[in-house]
Formats: C-alpha cells, sequence, structure tokens
C-alpha cells in the first residue's frame, strides 16, 4: 500500500507557476478561505508542509465569555523560495521573493525578500547573500566527505550519477557534454546553465581528479 500511495503521489505531484509540491499527500492548505493564498513562481515546498489561513481560538472565547470573534488573515508566499520539511505559514504572513525558510520552521511573523530564516517562531538568521558566501566556503568539504563516504561504505568510487549536486567541481564548458549523459546537468541548472558555462571553472579537469583529491585529503 505505501509504495502505491508513492506511485500515486508522483503521478499527481502539483506544479505551481514554475514551482513544486514535493509531497502532496503531506501538503495541508487551508482551503476554508481560499482567497487569502497567494502563492509565487518557482516555489519549491517539500514534505509536510502547511499553510493555515485562520484559527478556531473563538471556541475558548465562546465557553469562556459567550462571544464569537472570527479569526483570518492573509498568507502571501512570493517568488523563488525554497521550504525545508515540516514547515507551517500562519495566518497574516508575507515570506518576500527569493528566501530560504528551513526545516521545522513555524513562520508567524513576515520574512524580508532575500533572506534564511528558521527556527520557532521562524526568524531571519542571516541574509541569501551571506548564506550563499557561507555555502561557497564549505560545499567543497562536504563534497569530499560525501565521495569519501561512498569510498569507505561501499568499496568504489562513485558512480557519475551520484554526483548529481557535486559535479560543480569537475565540470565546466569544457566537459559539460561529456558529462550530460550521464549526470542530470541540464535539470539541475536549470536557468542557470548559460551564465554557469560562461563564467564557471572547475577547479578539477574531470571526475577522476576530483576523487583523488577527495582520497588523499
Amino acid at each position: 500500500m505505501k509504495d502505491l500511495l508513492k506511485v500515486l503521489e508522483i503521478k499527481v505531484l502539483i506544479l505551481v507557476g514554475g514551482g513544486i509540491f514535493r509531497s502532496p499527500f503531506t501538503t495541508r492548505i487551508d482551503l476554508s478561505r481560499p482567497s487569502l493564498v497567494t502563492i509565487g513562481n518557482n516555489v519549491d515546498i517539500n514534505k509536510y508542509f502547511q499553510i493555515l489561513t485562520h484559527d478556531y481560538s473563538a471556541k475558548v472565547f465562546k465557553y469562556a465569555y459567550h462571544d464569537f470573534l472570527n479569526s483570518s488573515g492573509t498568507v502571501n508566499i512570493g517568488s523563488n523560495i525554497y521550504f525545508g520539511t515540516n514547515v507551517i505559514v500562519l495566518k497574516g504572513v508575507t515570506i518576500g521573493d527569493n528566501c530560504i525558510i528551513a526545516a521545522g520552521s513555524v513562520v508567524s511573523k513576515s520574512i524580508p525578500p532575500n533572506s534564511v530564516a528558521a527556527g520557532v517562531p521562524c526568524r531571519v538568521v542571516c541574509s541569501l547573500d551571506d548564506y550563499y558566501k557561507k555555502r561557497k566556503e564549505q560545499s567543497l568539504k562536504e563534497a569530499v566527505e560525501y565521495v569519501k563516504s561512498i569510498i569507505e561504505r561501499f568499496g568504489r568510487d562513485p558512480y557519475p550519477k551520484e554526483l548529481h549536486e557535486e559535479f560543480v567541481w569537475f565540470v565546466d564548458n569544457s566537459n559539460y557534454n561529456d558529462y550530460a549523459s550521464v549526470m542530470p546537468l541540464d535539470s539541475q541548472l536549470g536557468v542557470a546553465k548559460n551564465d554557469y558555462l560562461d563564467k564557471h571553472k572547475a577547479l578539477f579537469k574531470n571526475l577522476e581528479e576530483f576523487i583523488g583529491y577527495c582520497k588523499s585529503n
């Protein structure tokens, strides 16, 4: 049954404005007030994602004060946003363009554009520019760690397809076509492909040299 649900989930994967709901069956969007929800383009929504446009605090008021108060608010999600797993977005929230929202966050306040935010409640931890620079500094170390884990666990060098993110260290315009047939380079780079080929210079001339570096570090 689980395998069947997985297949069905893949088949009903929802695309929104060039974005994606990666797990529609674990996504909950409060549709009691659909007019309050706006989602932009290129939004990547992970598993166990929720948008809540209202709450039912009125139930407590009803018994405590014999009164009833409505409670709702808009949720505006901009464009080019990545949500980690288990994120909840509450009513009255706007998330600006070009944001990363970390796994497990509860977004109860608006997040400005070009931000990386995390936590309960979710708050800005750094700018997108700062996070980009940090990732540039750390990614080679992480790529080496990953390659070494394959060698140590499986007793072999990694296959090219296993390095579908780490290709940046050994693929550039000089050898792109050589690897494009065995790696999902076009889909990974997407709109960045042309600039990548024009500007990127890989640190290593090929996969073999990259793996050699990993083994010696």
